[in-house]
């Protein structure tokens, strides 16, 4: 009899989109080895007004490449305010209130993987999972609430806070099994005074296979790509506070002024912070920073294949200590070019494996002398950290992930 698992993602929406993402790619393997993954997420797009219609329904059932998608109604959140909360709050309670009907539809499961990219589906998933007695493993990619309070956003002794810390541990507490994508899990658990012993990391990652074909089937037409003259500097992802593009923009600005001037930074992506960096940049006369907008994550492999080196940039976070593990560093890896970051953590891969450096964050000088020390590196040790980037990036492929995740669940069910 096949193994039934549910990976519970709010935000999956996007992998049935893009056919790709962490939980896709896990069920794409699991089902290769014989069992039925179902996704469950949000209807409404991240950060769009976008959705998958339910019509009068709680949820709707579509699939991609063979894995079942579950989406469930919650109407559209484009801002960090009540909306997201709103939305948040009903996708967990819809999910719990339709979890009769997907059992009928679709068969008890004999494992509920919820993810945290928020809390409530930890909740939701774990009330599932206890009405039907089913085994349940909380997976964490973000530390909630101790990544708002590190960020301000949040006083550590307000009431939500409060309450969610409390929901931390009651989960903790009882899943079967805990996954975290951050190296130092099982140290947090510990800094928190908990000591679950059934505690894994499978970090986030690629597949190599897909990102390759995209680099071959899709080719993003672009001058300042194409231009061989001109040492580039590539960013994709969200551009928000939280990523600090800020950082990116003032290091142009050094460059514009004292050059090098064959030093460009191109900018792939949208967030709240776009308009203002934009028009900063313009007022500044900063020629030496574009921003291209939003493209089809297909187009990635092709822009990447063009780099000649990638930044991500972000706050200096005590929680870091942890570990680190942004989406779009494996695909940073993937294109076997180097990574300049400014986000001090530990467990560092890029440290780990001498495919690009860590700087001082918060320090423009430090970023700026990174970047000089690539620019002006010899060739043969330029390609030393090439190769260690793409051997980075096949040792995070989702055949490997999936072989941990495929153990933690034979172990729960024996």
């Amino acid at each position: 009899m096949k193994i039934k698992i549910w990976l519970v993602n709010h935000y999956a929406t996007e992998m049935y989109k893009n056919k790709a993402g962490r939980h896709y790619w896990f069920a794409k393997e699991l089902l290769k080895r014989g069992y039925e993954p179902t996704i469950i997420c949000a209807n409404a797009y991240h950060n769009s007004y976008n959705y998958e219609d339910t019509g009068r329904e709680k949820y709707v059932v579509k699939s991609a490449n063979e894995v079942p998608f579950v989406f469930i109604k919650t109407g559209s959140a484009v801002s960090n305010g009540l909306d997201r909360m709103f939305s948040m709050t009903r996708f967990s309670l819809n999910l719990f209130l339709a979890s009769d009907n997907l059992i009928k539809s679709f068969g008890k499961p004999d494992v509920i993987l919820a993810s945290s990219v928020h809390p409530l589906t930890w909740l939701a998933g774990y009330l599932i999972a206890k009405k039907y007695n089913i085994k349940f493993i909380a997976e964490t990619r973000d530390l909630w609430p101790e990544t708002f309070v590190a960020m301000g956003a949040m006083k550590k002794n307000c009431l939500i806070a409060k309450a969610l810390y409390k929901l931390e541990k009651f989960i903790y507490r009882r899943a079967d099994s805990l996954i975290f994508t951050m190296a130092g899990g099982r140290d947090y658990l510990k800094e928190i005074g908990l000591n679950n012993q059934n505690v894994h990391h499978i970090n986030n990652g690629i597949d190599l296979e897909l990102y390759n074909k995209n680099l071959k089937d899709y080719t993003y037409d672009d001058a300042d790509l194409s231009n061989s003259e001109l040492f580039k500097i590539i960013y994709t992802g969200t551009i928000s506070k939280a990523n600090l593009i800020g950082d990116i923009v003032e290091v142009a600005k050094v460059f514009n002024e004292k050059g090098p001037h064959n030093i460009k930074f191109i900018i792939f992506g949208d967030g709240h912070e776009k308009q203002f960096l934009e028009k900063y940049a313009q007022n500044n006369q900063l020629t030496n920073i574009v921003f291209k907008g939003k493209v089809d994550k297909k187009y990635i492999p092709g822009i990447l294949a063009k780099s000649d080196l990638n930044i991500f940039t972000g706050r200096k976070l005590c929680l870091y200590k942890f570990g680190l593990s942004p989406n779009k560093m494996f695909d940073y890896l993937a294109s076997g070019k180097p990574i300049i970051s400014n986000i001090e953590c530990g467990f560092d891969l890029l440290e780990k494996y001498r495919c690009g450096i860590t700087v001082q964050s918060g320090s423009p000088v430090e970023l700026v002398n990174g970047i000089l020390r690539f620019y002006n590196m010899p060739s043969e040790e330029y390609e030393r950290y090439a190769k260690n980037a793409v051997k980075a990036a096949k040792d995070h492929v989702f055949k490997a992930h999936t072989d941990k995740l495929e153990k933690i669940i034979k172990d729960l069910l024996q």
